[in-house]
């Protein structure tokens, strides 16, 4: 083996700046290539991001406006959801698991000492926090017995906190919303979709502040098991929409009555645009690799026929055609193995420089703070599938020009001149 990668070494010397421009159209096909697979994964986090921590078998369900007359009803009639409706989806679907609801009131003017903003208040029942995947920072959630007992506590975000408090010590303290004043009891991390800050209460207490202990619910969230295909999951969402049309009295035929967000079906869509982007990245990526490969492949064929005669005098001396294919492919491997690493290198090394910056850029904080791009890493299996697409393209770059070499005629070889 030594004997072997001197000669090579022998060889590659001799033609220094061929080998390297021909090894510098690998390292950047290689190079593109992370940095295309890094730039999608990076837009496919970002895209992940924004839709918050749900649960990917949750779904959400809100009343909407009829389009059409129904029993006596006129159209454009609004659909709003009722506690009897929670008791529906908890004894009547076995699928449902975790099930929350949430009642939304308008925004007040919460004040703290000098400080004051203007927040959406949202009533809320505990298992919300689960099924959202609401990161709770510090403190907690709401809970069992402040529904039960109409406490008026808060749950505020870090930006809410930073406004009000801004020495960071919140929790327990009393804050005024409106005309109410609540005990703050949990801070959580923001949500970028919110246009404003979001304060959480107890749904039992904001109902019998705000609007009088109604039984309206604007939104319905829950889980669901044992619906493993997509078939499953329509008639599912069937069944429901039948039933709730019952008891709402709206066409279960009418889509925009009733709007169900199925989080199963956003993941799978997305999951699906990026599959694809991720499937032309490599057909891209894989075409400016080709281009290097070609390179050295034209390199090996030159390679061979200027050692034509010596590869006359091996198989004079009893060479094997076996060796002088070992040889060729041996040389092809590590000119593309050791552009290719270097390439991928630094397509990493520039993917984990962006991911720095982007983990250290600060929020603007402001409405519309929206996560377009993060986290381009790659991880350990495209980086693996990077190593063996570079291991094959040597390969297939030494084959033609072994195969050549393999096949020359021992008495053609020593009368070649060049």
């Amino acid at each position: 083996m030594r004997e072997l990668l001197l000669e090579i070494w022998t060889s590659v010397r001799r033609n220094k700046l061929r080998t390297f421009l021909t090894g510098f159209s690998v390292a950047w096909g290689i190079f593109m290539l992370v940095i295309l697979l890094g730039s999608g994964n990076g837009l496919k986090n970002g895209a992940q991001s924004n839709l918050g921590e749900y649960a990917v078998n949750s779904i959400t369900v809100r009343g909407g406006w009829t389009s059409k007359p129904y029993m006596g009803y006129d159209k454009w009639r609004r659909i709003q959801l009722h506690d009897r409706d929670l008791e529906i989806l908890r004894n009547e679907f076995p699928e449902v698991r975790q099930i929350a609801a949430q009642a939304w009131f308008d925004s007040n003017k919460a004040a703290y000492g000098s400080q004051f903003m203007t927040v959406t208040l949202c009533g809320s029942l505990p298992l919300y926090q689960s099924i959202s995947g609401l990161k709770i920072a510090r403190g907690r959630f709401v809970n069992d017995n402040d529904i039960q007992l109409y406490r008026k506590t808060v749950i505020i975000d870090q930006t809410t906190e930073q406004v009000l408090f801004p020495d960071g010590e919140s929790l327990g303290k009393p804050l005024r919303i409106g005309d109410a004043t609540y005990t703050v009891v949990g801070v959580y991390e923001g949500n970028k979709n919110r246009t404003e800050p979001v304060c959480y209460i107890p749904l039992s207490t904001g109902r019998l502040i705000y609007s009088a202990d109604s039984p309206v619910i604007n939104s319905v969230v829950f889980t669901v098991e044992g619906l493993h295909t997509d078939a499953q999951m329509k008639e599912f969402e069937r069944r429901l929409t039948r039933r709730l049309a019952a008891e709402e009295h709206f066409d279960p035929e009418d889509e925009s009555a009733l709007w169900i967000e199925n989080m199963m079906e956003v993941y799978k869509t997305i999951s699906m645009v990026f599959g694809g982007i991720n499937l032309f990245v490599w057909i891209i990526g894989l075409g400016t690799l080709l281009t290097g490969v070609v390179g050295v492949s034209n390199i090996m064929l030159v390679t061979v026929t200027e050692r034509t005669s010596e590869f006359g005098i091996r198989k004079a001396l009893g060479a094997k055609p076996s060796s002088i294919i070992r040889l060729i492919l041996t040389e092809s491997v590590l000119i593309t193995s050791l552009f290719g690493y270097i390439g991928m290198v630094l397509g990493v090394a520039v993917m984990e420089g962006v991911n720095y910056l982007i983990e250290r850029m600060p929020a603007t904080g402001g409405r519309f703070d929206m996560t377009v791009f993060t986290n381009p890493t790659l991880d350990l299996s495209v980086v693996s599938s990077a190593t063996l697409v570079l291991v094959l393209s040597g390969l297939i770059a030494g084959y033609v020009p072994a195969y050549r070499a393999a096949r020359l005629k021992t008495i053609d070889a020593l009368r070649y001149n060049k």
